[in-house]
């Protein structure tokens, strides 16, 4: 299972309130009785993902990101790309956070931030946030009418499986991740065979093998 990100967090309100200054979105957010505050984040953290404790909304002040979904067969779907004034957790005001779902830092990244939970009253009876929700979540329905898996290999979606669908990044059972992952148990034996060999895994016994690499190229 992946870790929370360890990302840096910033309560500067003179520096909080620049980046508000700055949003499109500014005559809203300052309508909203919420403790904002910055993260910041590396290219490659994860941004939001299922392992999130915490549901944040964010906003991109600075940089990008993407978006992907992982099927449980490992095989990778680029939902989105997000820079300046993308929203994050939009969604997840209206459903359960999905166990999917990933938007990860593509460089250097700043977000305005707040937590959800706290705020969902405020957030919900706000109709001019709303509406930018709705405009939001219509632009994303939109994105996701027209996309496809990206292709991948057989051994992308073992190692993609490994980082996303294993505890602890663990693959436990040939036969059961071969049913996963649409392949005989021959094929995937021969693929962690390989992974072994050139870095990728390690082998802790019978059937159950780690994950060592810690990027999907």
């Amino acid at each position: 299972m992946l870790e929370e990100n360890f990302v840096e967090r910033i309560y500067d309100k003179k520096k909080i309130a620049s980046c508000i200054a700055k949003s499109r979105y500014h005559d809203v957010l300052n309508t909203l009785n919420v403790n904002f505050y910055l993260i910041k984040y590396q290219k490659g953290e994860l941004v939001s993902s299922p392992f999130q404790n915490e549901l944040l909304f964010q906003i991109v002040e600075q940089g990008s990101i993407t978006i992907y979904f992982i099927r449980d067969d490992g095989t990778r779907y680029s939902l989105s790309n997000g820079t300046t004034d993308y929203f994050l957790g939009d969604m997840d005001l209206f459903y359960e956070k999905s166990n999917n779902i990933y938007a990860e830092a593509a460089e250097s990244l700043t977000c305005i931030s707040f937590p959800i939970e706290k705020n969902r009253e405020i957030l919900l009876s706000n109709n001019g946030f709303l509406r930018l929700i709705c405009s939001s979540l219509s632009a994303k329905i939109g994105a996701m009418a027209t996309i496809d898996a990206a292709p991948a290999s057989l051994m992308d979606r073992v190692i993609s499986y490994m980082k996303y669908k294993c505890a602890e990044e663990t693959l436990k059972g040939i036969e059961q991740a071969a049913f996963h992952l649409h392949c005989s148990a021959r094929q995937l034996q021969r693929i962690l065979n390989q992974s072994e060999t050139s870095g990728l895994v390690r082998k802790l016994g019978k059937g159950t093998y780690q994950l060592i690499q810690k990027e999907v190229e």
